[in-house]
């Protein structure tokens, strides 16, 4: 826990500077993180986000961040589509294969792109969570992929339960959930 704290302890420091915000010392590629972790350690990292968001949330602070839960944005989905209430009794009857295919036809990147579009704002600072609570439906490569047509000027933070190493996304250290290379890794 120790190296965890001592990584999470920068992430503030790294979002107050101002090569940061602007996207310098990157090579012209888009400002998107990757803070990845172990994922015993999600609730840890759950508590610090609501910390460093407290921290840099105020009136007057240079600095505006926004949190997209991909979990919570998938539950809202379903609530908006009248589904929710069938999700359980759907695995009931036809199974988990049937529920990843229906939910998969319907939270597809695009819808959560949309309203992290409409709901991006002024903040100068995106935060994505839930990774793990939302997997198998969503996938991290997938929202980070087509994440760039949307906020091509904002940095974007991904808190990822498992491996980043620069090149693909290991979630929970067992799934390769794909092969991505446009993200830094927020803190070695």
């Amino acid at each position: 826990m120790s190296n965890l704290k001592a990584r999470a302890d920068k992430i503030i420091d790294k979002i107050k500077e101002d090569k940061f915000i602007e996207g310098r010392g990157l090579g012209n590629e888009i400002s998107f993180y990757v803070f990845d972790y172990e994922p015993n350690q999600e609730l840890y990292i759950r508590d610090y986000v609501k910390r460093i968001k407290r921290q840099l949330n105020y009136e007057g602070s240079n600095r505006r961040v926004v949190e997209f839960d991909l979990y919570k944005m998938l539950i809202d989905i379903t609530k908006e589509k009248r589904i929710f209430d069938r999700i359980f009794e759907m695995e009931e009857r036809q199974g988990r294969e049937a529920l990843f295919k229906a939910m998969t036809t319907f939270a597809k990147p695009e819808v959560f792109l949309n309203k992290i579009k409409e709901q991006v704002g002024d903040y100068d600072v995106v935060f994505i969570t839930g990774i793990g609570k939302v997997y198998p439906f969503v996938r991290s490569h997938n929202i980070l992929n087509n994440l760039q047509e949307v906020l091509d000027n904002i940095p974007v933070i991904m808190f990822f339960p498992g491996r980043y190493d620069g090149q693909s996304l290991q979630l929970f250290g067992k799934f390769m959930d794909d092969n991505y290379y446009r993200a830094f890794r927020l803190v070695d």
